[in-house]
């Protein structure tokens, strides 16, 4: 029996793990061929879920016996600390320099974000920047809430900073804020993070549809689709830039990131634009999913405060859909009902996501209704909004420790 279970080690570990290990790493490995099938399925956002998915899969599959009698595999160790460790980890683990060198220490959100400012056009902001930052700042109300209730569970203030924005559905947020304040929790709160954004694309049409009848989701909007000078546009970019670097220094990575991917695109730097819209964004987006895969080990994730997590990751996203919906009504309101609610959705800021569930619902009630623009307007407001948040709980959750 020794013998099989040295010859293959996948397999035999099972027998010698504690058994919540164990049957914790089967969960995973079902969890994870769920999430990579649904992702081929385009259920959920095959970008992530398809790499995480076959992560998890390997991560808790792959297990083997390593110095001394104890279980643990040669793909990745993100609790190694010790510098010595680390090194020899560094030459073993074949992700371990990825993760050591772009994912834990932020590089690979502020990726992902270059080249989402690629794609985006703040055009969409400029048409009516009022309408789009209301709604923003509604959308944002699940990762206050969350923080309230997240101190009030127990959490550590840093932690539950770190989870609530969560609420702000900005994947790469969540991962550089909780690097920054809650560290031992930072694996948990990333996997959790992606793992729920993907689950909006499902969950949140049910919610609207839910909260707006449906007379009111086909409501065309008039807003004007004029011509925005290039110049116009990368001055704004530069302004908006520069004072949110000078308010919010600590998010400066983040911002800066967003920000040089929309001025290369106005500025036309063909080759540059096009490395940051495709090879940097879908290279960083297919490591971050891979990575938040293998993370997903059974022994890492088995934290006591797990638990509380995944509750209040859910909740924050669902009271930011209130909010944003919230906001989209008192938008309608507002305009004397030259706004359609459905569009408040979008101010989530999990781009562009969001802002197709807007059009999608809105087009079932009525084939001509385009709220796109503005919808991505919101959604990009909402990304700002979201990185102001963070900020603010980076610079001042001292304030918060007893």
């Amino acid at each position: 029996m020794d013998q099989l279970i040295h010859l293959f080690p996948g397999i035999g570990s099972f027998f010698v793990d504690e058994p919540l290990v164990a049957i914790s790493r089967v969960v995973l490995i079902v969890f994870g061929m769920v999430l990579a099938y649904y992702g081929f399925k385009r259920t959920l956002e095959p970008l992530i879920m398809v790499p995480m998915g076959l992560g998890m899969i390997a991560v808790n599959c792959g297990v083997l016996f390593l110095d001394g009698g104890a279980t643990g595999n040669i793909i990745l160790n993100p609790l190694a600390s010790d510098p010595d460790t680390l090194i020899n980890l560094l030459q073993v683990n074949f992700l371990q320099p990825v993760y050591n060198f772009t994912f834990s220490n932020g590089l690979v959100a502020c990726l992902v974000f270059m080249g989402i400012g690629a794609m985006s056009d703040i055009s969409f902001l400029l048409m009516r920047p009022w309408a789009c930052i209301i709604v923003a700042i509604f959308a944002e109300m699940g990762t206050f809430a969350t923080l309230v209730i997240g101190l009030k569970l127990g959490l550590q203030p840093g932690e539950a900073a770190a989870v609530a924005t969560i609420g702000g559905a900005d994947g790469p947020m969540v991962l550089f804020t909780s690097l920054m304040l809650a560290k031992d929790l930072f694996v948990p709160i990333s996997i959790i993070a992606y793992l729920y954004l993907s689950l909006t694309y499902v969950g949140y049409p049910y919610l609207v549809k839910l909260l707006i009848p449906a007379r009111y989701r086909g409501i065309e909007t008039d807003f004007e689709m004029g011509f925005v000078s290039k110049k116009k546009k990368f001055i704004s970019i530069l302004v908006i830039n520069t004072v949110l670097c000078l308010l919010l220094p600590v998010a400066a990575p983040l911002i800066m990131s967003f920000f040089i991917g929309m001025a290369i695109k106005e500025a036309e730097i063909e080759p540059l634009h096009a490395l940051l819209e495709s090879t940097i964004l879908y290279g960083g987006t297919f490591f971050l999913g891979l990575l938040l895969g293998v993370l997903c080990d059974a022994k890492t994730i088995l934290n006591p405060k797990v638990g509380i997590l995944v509750v209040l990751g859910i909740v924050a996203l669902t009271i930011s859909a209130l909010g944003a919906i919230l906001g989209g009504w008192i938008m309608y309101l507002v305009t004397k009902r030259n706004f359609n609610p459905v569009i408040g959705i979008a101010g989530v800021s999990c781009m562009p996501t969001t802002a197709k569930i807007a059009q999608k619902i809105a087009m079932e009630e009525n084939p001509y209704c385009m709220i796109m623009p503005l919808a991505m307007g919101s959604s990009l407001s909402g990304l700002i909004v979201s990185a102001i948040a963070a900020g603010v709980f980076i610079s001042t959750i001292g304030m918060l420790t007893p």
